[in-house]
């Protein structure tokens, strides 16, 4: 197991080392040079020291080098450009949270709901509530969270005052923007789940547990549930990050002071150190969510500790 674990860290470091240099490469072929543009009225002394202020006198090899040993040895982003005198590291620490808290809840929503509602189609399989549930799944499928972000707006807030406005000044502003959030997720996760249940059902365990006289809250509880939650928890992994990207949309939409107005905003300024510091943090949280997930199935799934205890055997 030791060496399972190992294994994936290293590759996590080594993942996040390719995205690092994509997205260093990517910036730095964006055309046109932000610097001059913010010193193009400057006497040249001043754009000279502007310019070796954010290393863009030098080689782009040198820049590389430079910036991948302030990342690994110091952890630094780099300063942003539009906000002179702002770290990245420092806007992320600040923002984050916020883009956090709202994925956190939407994850929850989603990953609750959609477990509930597969079951739930599962067992009422051919009836009106199986087909009420994947009515839901095609609709949070195809209309993007944006799109009902907006209907949530106008029809919950405007209309029939519901929920208070757009802003971040309590739990009650959460609400509409992480249900629009979750809406995608408990689609997929309904689907996925009554797929799975589906399959579980059929299997001879349950039809023997059935007919022992097992109680059908008890048999979901200690054998559907079980069996059926493994692709899951899968799917939870790269949620996360995609969750806490997809959050930027909605946070414009619903005036909330996080990641997403920074990272809109810096793409709009050319502000490429923001952009940059921003697409490596996203693709580390993806890259951990996927390692703890891939960490956690060698102790949820007995299969995979076998087939190891297997190959050092064979071995």
């Amino acid at each position: 197991m030791g060496k399972y674990i190992l294994k994936r860290i290293l590759y996590a470091v080594i993942a996040l080392f390719v995205v690092s240099t994509i997205a260093f490469f990517a910036v730095r072929m964006i055309p046109g040079n932000p610097i001059e543009a913010m010193t193009e009225k400057l006497p040249d002394e001043i754009r000279q020291q502007v310019f070796e202020q954010y290393g863009f006198d030098k080689p782009i090899m040198e820049q590389y080098k430079l910036f991948f040993k302030e990342l690994f040895t110091e952890g630094d982003l780099g300063e942003s450009l539009k906000y002179r005198g702002r770290k990245v590291t420092d806007t992320i620490a600040s923002y984050a949270p916020v883009s956090g808290l709202l994925g956190a809840e939407a994850i929850a929503i989603g990953v609750i709901s959609g477990i509930i509602l597969g079951i739930v189609a599962a067992l009422n399989r051919g009836k009106w509530l199986d087909y009420l549930v994947m009515f839901i799944a095609v609709v949070g499928i195809a209309v993007p969270n944006f799109v009902l972000a907006s209907c949530f707006q106008y029809f919950l807030t405007i209309r029939f005052h519901l929920f208070p406005t757009p802003g971040w000044e309590g739990f009650s502003y959460t609400v509409l923007p992480a249900l629009a959030l979750s809406f995608n997720s408990t689609a997929k996760y309904a689907r996925y789940m009554r797929a799975n249940c589906l399959d579980v059902l059929n299997q001879d365990y349950i039809i023997t547990a059935k007919s022992k006289g097992m109680s059908k809250f008890r048999l979901i509880r200690k054998h559907v549930l079980k069996n059926s939650i493994l692709p899951i928890i899968t799917l939870l992994g790269p949620q996360i990050a995609l969750m806490f990207g997809g959050a930027f949309v909605i946070e414009r939409i619903f005036a909330i002071p996080g990641l997403g107005s920074y990272f809109v905003s810096s793409v709009t300024d050319r502000d490429y150190t923001m952009v940059m510091g921003q697409t490596i943090f996203i693709a580390a949280l993806y890259i951990l969510s996927v390692l703890i997930v891939d960490i956690l199935y060698g102790f949820i799934d007995p299969r995979i500790r076998v087939s190891q205890r297997g190959g050092r055997d064979g071995n």
